[in-house]
């Protein structure tokens, strides 16, 4: 995995407020299992794809990646959003692609606290999910800008990897135990 053991990361700072970003490639399930997650939880909850300018959504509907250039500004949404968060002493779960180290580091740009969850999976089986979504801006045939622009978590970054291929509710569930975290109502949040 060569990533930090997400126990040993948040264990220490269980009276800190905690962000959840939900990453990986268009269809690997990010809204579906932040929602699921933020509503367990009782989180609040940000979908990234809707802090996106509409230049960008326009950019992306008609066929075109986004250049780095277009993906700063979104970025400095996404994490105006976490430090919110932070601001306000409340957890959260955001959404974001988050493909490159580069994007991950302005999102987690105070450097702590922010811990990223990327759903993994195969281009095929990512491709077929996307064939099978109807009413999102993302065309199927950008899936491979995706994988070429990815970067998969380094060592030494907040995360955990997580294989896409259960269903919503039991991806949701392994990250709530990886983190420790039990659904709000019944004990102590961190």
């Amino acid at each position: 995995m060569g990533t930090m053991d997400p126990v040993d990361m948040v264990t220490p700072a269980l009276t800190e407020p905690l962000v959840l970003v939900v990453m990986g490639v268009s269809g690997s399930g990010k809204s579906t299992v932040a929602a699921l997650l933020a509503g367990r939880l009782g989180w609040a909850f940000e979908e990234g794809d809707a802090l996106h300018p509409q230049t960008n959504i326009d950019k992306m509907a008609a066929g075109h990646p986004l250049t780095d250039e277009d993906r700063y500004p979104w970025l400095e949404k996404v994490a105006d959003w976490v430090d919110q968060r932070f601001d306000h002493g409340e957890n959260g779960v955001v959404t974001c692609s988050a493909l490159k180290q580069s994007y991950r580091n302005i999102i987690n740009r105070r450097d702590s606290g922010v811990f990223f969850v990327f759903l993994s999976g195969t281009p095929e089986t990512i491709s077929a999910r996307l064939a099978e979504r109807h009413g999102h801006f993302m065309p199927a045939s950008m899936l491979g800008s995706q994988f070429a622009d990815l970067e998969e978590l380094s060592p030494g970054e907040p995360g955990i990897r997580i294989d896409v291929g259960p269903a919503p509710g039991v991806i949701a569930q392994e990250i709530m135990d990886k983190f420790g975290l039990r659904p709000s109502g019944t004990g102590r949040q961190p």
